[in-house]
């Protein structure tokens, strides 16, 4: 198997965006092909989730192509719900592995604002199980609100723990010129004042308004390449060394104890055990937080921190910029924005830029290996990916 690596990174802000999709996937794949000097690929990757749904588009991978005048290089979608982006980097990654191509474009979007929230919300709520979840009225953010009660009950965990989570990465969104909310929270403006039921209500409680993500539109890139391809574009030698992924049951109900994330857990012990390095090498790490709750629950099941002490790791400053663990640099989902196919590839476009050392005010000292999990469905279908900064 061939040593594969990032060599263009490209990204748009995650907000509202005015423009046609395929514009959307399109832009960061024109700033990653210049960001690596290339013009033409072997193959294209697209991830997306709602194109045919939202924005009444099929065919949307042969779009993309044309689009970027990439013809006659192939080009499929792949849709794995909010974990689309790095199952298509997995997928990219294992044509430059096996030899079948030298250079792939992995380029993601979405346009979610299309639709009022209201049908937004019914959308994500497709990934649920359409006999067991869907058809009562499951919710993304109702599995999410009795995850946390659960969570919160077993393990000590409180509201403030889940405040920390939000007032940490919207601190490390106002670094971060493409994070679709720069606006720095306080605990106590979300949680202690007078007025924080009606600035900050319940939505799934114990969940809260500012526990959850924003519905974004957004698009990014990364160009995988063998290791030849790689050091002819003078760029740093950032290697994408280990992928995971694996699935749990699709109805939350159906586990044994709802609290253990076994697809995390076992996503990320295969990227681990492929990249040889440990949770405790990890200098910086991207996971997914579309709620608060899943930053901690997810920063333990990788191997982070022991089973119910992520929230203690949190309180001593662990997990923040300046920390000995920085976690969600971005502002993660919860800030940076969630625009699901582009969500997985914007992970891994922070951790490249940290790896680089081009992440500006948010920039990890001496970071040389990152991590990021994208969390599919409620953790029933995660993918997790680790780089490395090579001399």
């Amino acid at each position: 198997m061939r040593e594969v690596y990032v060599i263009g990174i490209g990204i748009t802000s995650f907000s509202r965006l005015e423009y046609p999709l395929v514009e959307v996937a399109g832009y960061p794949a024109m700033m990653a092909l210049k960001d690596c000097g290339l013009s033409k690929v072997d193959h294209v990757y697209v991830s997306n989730m709602g194109a045919s749904r939202i924005n009444r588009q099929t065919g949307f991978a042969s779009a993309v192509v044309d689009h970027l005048s990439l013809t006659p290089a192939g080009a499929e979608l792949i849709e794995n719900g909010p974990a689309s982006g790095a199952s298509a980097i997995k997928t990219g990654f294992m044509a430059v592995a096996s030899g079948v191509h030298d250079v792939v474009l992995v380029t993601g979007a979405e346009r979610m604002r299309e639709v009022d929230n209201l049908e937004a919300t019914d959308f994500v709520a497709s990934l649920t199980h359409p006999l067991a979840e869907q058809i009562y009225g499951v919710t993304l953010p109702s599995l999410a609100g009795m995850f946390a009660r659960l969570y919160m009950e077993k393990y000590g965990i409180t509201s403030r723990h889940l405040a920390m989570v939000a007032v940490k990465n919207h601190d490390n969104a106002m670094y971060n010129p493409f994070a679709h909310l720069h606006e720095r929270i306080t605990i106590e403006g979300i949680l202690d004042s007078a007025d924080a039921m009606t600035n900050n209500p319940f939505v799934a409680e114990p969940l809260r308004f500012y526990d959850m993500c924003p519905v974004s539109d957004g698009g990014a890139c990364l160009i995988l390449a063998s290791a030849d391809v790689a050091k002819k574009t003078g760029k740093p030698m950032i290697r994408l060394s280990g992928v995971g992924q694996a699935t749990d049951t699709h109805c939350v109900h159906d586990r044994e104890d709802p609290t253990d994330l076994l697809a995390v857990r076992g996503a990320a012990a295969k990227a681990f055990q492929m990249a040889g390095v440990a949770p405790g090498d990890v200098d910086v790490a991207e996971l997914h937080d579309a709620f608060t709750i899943l930053e901690i629950a997810e920063s333990e099941e990788v191997g982070f921190f022991k089973k119910g002490e992520g929230h203690l790791a949190l309180e001593e400053g662990y997990t923040k910029l300046k920390g000995k663990l920085p976690i969600n640099t971005s502002g993660g989902l919860k800030a940076k924005g969630h625009p699901v196919g582009a969500t997985g590839i914007g992970q891994a476009h922070e951790l490249v830029v940290q790896l680089r050392g081009e992440a500006g005010e948010r920039q990890v000292k001496d970071a040389k290996i990152g991590f990021s999990c994208n969390f599919g469905g409620f953790g029933n279908n995660v993918v997790a990916l680790v780089f490395t900064k090579e001399k």
